[in-house]
């Protein structure tokens, strides 16, 4: 007469038997898992829960605990079911009083709250704002910056130049013209120190300052090529010439539409710059929006160049900056890549208005 509870028998379809074994032998498994899943395979096998146990080095109990679960529910057994835990001891008008506090007021002398401060304005652990904090998205210690442009013709302008950038006019080129002024010529106060295995180079945080020099640019949108010099200042002068050295950089026909997109910085709206686009009636002049810059392309390029030949570097003098600058300009030359503009004006409206919501 047999005595005890009766024992499953473990019958497994070649689906189960595939998916147990991928389990028993992946690595990055979890080996509660991974043996859970050794237990059913030695089950199926008509291995007795004893020799099962002695196999795997577990007690008795567990083999019969799985043989069931997985009897009862198959493959979703050998997962563990959730806990409830301990019991809750903040209740939800305390979690009320944390964030209405975090978005409503601010503490003492402070401009924002620390979880220490909320903590003790609330008669909580700090864990436990930082819990509710997390749980709710809360970073009262995070800030950004932003800057919305105040500009009338805000629309009319961004669909203008995103229009050249997506879908740019025929036997045309579209230009995106800037200056990078104030562009310092920094010596550090001793030798910069090499990159070595194990150390990134190093360079003392102080410096000696040479003097500025200020980028023109013009950045051609299709085919990624730079149109750059550097002049000593930035004045109406100096952009009268480098329009100049654009001029005779571009092809010499008169049917040739050229759109320069540009900023409003004064610079470009005084007299004489004006009298000479009206005598060079082929060029087209779009302005970004008061405040967007983010909007001409050529922002890409300086950033570019400084990160990649200005900010890491150690000039002795003005000209030893300016002939890094047009060394980076013609390397850049030679392999140009045009940057993609992907983004449609009805995308960056729509990315604006969830900015201000």
């Amino acid at each position: 007469m047999a005595i005890g509870r009766p024992v499953p028998k473990i019958e497994l379809t070649a689906y189960e038997r595939e998916k147990l074994s991928l389990i028993s032998q992946r690595r990055t498994a979890q080996q509660q898992e991974a043996q859970r899943a050794r237990i059913i395979l030695l089950c199926a096998e008509g291995l007795a829960n004893q020799e099962v146990a002695r196999k795997e080095r577990v007690c008795l109990p567990t083999v019969g605990k799985w043989r069931r679960r997985f009897a009862q529910a198959r493959l979703e057994a050998l997962v563990d079911a959730p806990r409830t835990g301990a019991p809750r001891r903040i209740d939800d008008q305390k979690v009320e009083e944390v964030i209405t506090r975090t978005l409503e007021a601010k503490p003492p002398a402070k401009t924002h709250w620390s979880s220490r401060d909320m903590a003790k304005a609330a008669g909580v652990s700090d864990h436990t704002v930082l819990r509710i904090w997390k749980a709710y998205g809360l970073k009262p210690h995070l800030t950004k910056s932003f800057k919305l442009s105040t500009d009338p013709m805000f629309v009319e302008k961004v669909r203008d130049i995103v229009g050249l950038y997506l879908n740019p006019p025929e036997k045309a080129i579209v230009l995106c013209v800037d200056e990078k002024s104030q562009t310092q010529a920094l010596e550090r106060a001793q030798p910069i120190l090499p990159l070595r295995p194990g150390l990134p180079e190093r360079q003392t945080h102080d410096y000696i300052r040479h003097g500025t020099t200020s980028i023109f640019a013009a950045y051609d949108t299709a085919s990624g090529k730079v149109i750059g010099r550097c002049h000593s200042r930035h004045r109406h002068q100096e952009f009268l010439r480098f329009l100049a050295q654009v001029d005779a950089s571009l092809p010499q026909d008169e049917d040739l539409a050229i759109h320069l997109i540009m900023d409003n910085y004064a610079t470009h709206k005084v007299a004489k710059v004006k009298r000479w686009f009206l005598n060079h009636p082929r060029y087209q002049l779009h302005f970004t929006p008061t405040g967007s810059s983010w909007i001409n392309l050529i922002e890409r390029f300086f950033s570019r160049i400084t990160n990649e030949a200005i900010r890491r570097g150690s000039f002795t003098s003005v000209k030893q900056l300016q002939a890094a600058i047009e060394a980076y300009v013609g390397e850049h030359n030679k392999e140009p890549k045009p940057f993609l503009w992907t983004a449609s004006a009805d995308l960056i409206f729509k990315k604006l208005e969830r900015s201000l919501k």
